[in-house]
C-alpha cells in the first residue's frame, strides 16, 4: 500500500503594494506604509514597491509591445512580474494630479500589469494568465474634494478607466477604491489619523477575505486528495 501524499503546506496570502508618489514623507506614502503594516500584523506577506524610490522607468519600449504574438519582457521588470505572480492582492496607492494618476502609475500599468497582453487578446476577451482572479485595491488622494471631481466629470472617468476597465480587461477582482480628499499642506494630524484608521480597516477586511478563501481552497484540495 502506497503512503498517502501529504498536502502542500499552507502559504500565507501575498499582498503587492505599488506606490506612486515622489515624496517619501507624503500622505500617500504614509497610506501605503499603513496598509503594509496592517496586513503584516495579520500574518500576511507584503511587498511595497515604491516606484519613485526604485527609479522605475515608465516608458514602454517598442520591443516590449506584444505585436505579432511575440513578447520579451525587459530585464528591469523581471522582479515586478515575479511579485505579480505571487500576489493575491494588488494595491495601487497614488495621488490624483490634474484629474489623473501620476505618469509613473500609468507606466507601471503599461509595462508590468499589461506585460505581454496584446490589444487583440483584450478585444477577444481573453483571460489574462498572469492576473486572472487576483484582487485589485486602490487608495487615492486629492487636494480637491470628491464632489468637485464629480462636478468636473473626472471621478466617473477615473473609475471607468482605472477600476472597471482594468478589472475587466485584466480579469481582476474588484476589491474597492478608497479615496481621501482635501489632502493639502497643513492637513490636521487627527484627520490623517482618521484616514489611516480607514486604511487599516480595509487592509484587515481584505486580509480576512483572502485568508478565508485560501483556506477553503486548501480544504477542497485535501478532500480531493483523500478521495483519490
Amino acid at each position: 500500500m502506497e503512503p498517502l501524499s501529504q498536502p502542500a503546506p499552507f502559504v500565507q496570502p501575498h499582498h503587492l503594494v505599488v506606490l506612486g508618489h515622489p515624496d517619501p514623507g507624503s500622505f500617500t506614502a504614509t497610506v501605503a506604509q499603513a496598509y503594509c503594516d496592517a496586513v503584516r500584523a495579520c500574518g500576511h506577506e507584503c511587498v511595497l514597491r515604491d516606484l519613485y524610490a526604485l527609479n522605475f522607468d515608465p516608458l514602454l519600449a517598442a520591443d516590449e509591445r506584444p505585436a505579432g504574438g511575440s513578447f520579451r519582457p525587459s530585464p528591469d521588470i523581471a522582479e515586478d512580474l515575479e511579485l505579480l505572480r505571487e500576489a493575491d492582492v494588488i494595491t495601487l496607492v497614488y495621488p490624483i494630479w490634474f484629474g489623473m494618476p501620476p505618469a509613473i502609475i500609468k507606466g507601471y500599468i503599461d509595462r508590468v500589469l499589461g506585460a505581454g497582453f496584446s490589444a487583440a487578446a483584450i478585444k477577444q476577451g481573453a483571460v489574462n494568465p498572469l492576473l486572472a482572479g487576483k484582487r485589485l485595491m486602490l487608495f487615492t488622494s486629492s487636494a480637491s474634494t470628491r464632489p468637485w471631481l464629480e462636478e468636473q466629470g473626472q471621478w466617473l472617468a477615473l473609475r471607468q478607466a482605472f477600476e472597471t476597465y482594468l478589472e475587466n480587461i485584466f480579469s481582476l477582482r474588484d476589491c474597492g477604491h478608497t479615496h481621501f480628499d482635501s489632502i493639502v499642506p497643513g492637513v490636521k494630524p487627527h484627520f490623517v489619523e482618521e484616514c489611516l484608521a480607514v486604511v487599516g480597516e480595509r487592509a484587515r477586511a481584505v486580509s480576512a477575505e483572502v485568508l478565508s478563501e485560501k483556506r477553503a481552497q486548501q480544504s477542497r484540495t485535501i478532500r480531493r486528495s483523500g478521495a483519490e
